[in-house]
């Protein structure tokens, strides 16, 4: 099991800001760097390394996924960087500047991002039930998606 870094989010909102960042912090930002982090700000949602690696879908250079691999932990150490476990498979990539917590269908892979005031009384509830204070930015929480239901429901009726 992968765990986030401890290191705290710099969050920002931007790939200047990133940059600016790495420079004030002393680090290159070489061209492979660079183009880790204008995929990350690019997507609109999370991504894996090898959607970064393969340009996602033509909008950027491919790139070698070693490479992109060794920049997505070093910029996650730094804290301009998380990563999530949306369901089964590799794990996906986002700037920190997004505080997303997630929602995924453990039948379809479908998943949602959710502002993490709406998920409040959930996080309440696992206090109140275990004493831990929940969040789900890392791992989501996972459910059946109304579309699995419908269908489960449907295969029922049959």
């Amino acid at each position: 099991m992968t765990v986030p870094h401890q290191t705290r989010a710099l969050a920002p909102a931007s790939v200047p800001a990133a940059i600016t960042t790495l420079r004030v912090r002393g680090l290159r930002v070489s061209s492979a760097r660079r183009l880790v982090l204008e995929a990350l700000f690019a997507a609109d949602t999370p991504v894996t390394a090898d959607a970064i690696a393969d340009g996602l879908n033509g909008r950027f250079p491919s790139s070698d996924l070693a490479s992109v691999y060794r920049n997505l932990e070093r910029l996650e150490e730094l804290g301009l960087v998380r990563h999530v476990h949306l369901g089964h498979g590799p794990g996906r990539y986002l700037p920190t500047s997004s505080d997303w917590e997630f929602v995924v269908c453990d039948g379809c892979g479908a998943f949602v991002a959710v502002d993490p005031e709406r998920l409040e009384r959930a996080r309440d509830a696992v206090l109140e039930a275990t004493g831990y204070e929940a969040r789900f930015a890392h791992f989501p929480v996972v459910g059946t998606c109304a579309a699995c239901r419908d269908l489960v429901a449907g295969a029922r009726e049959s």
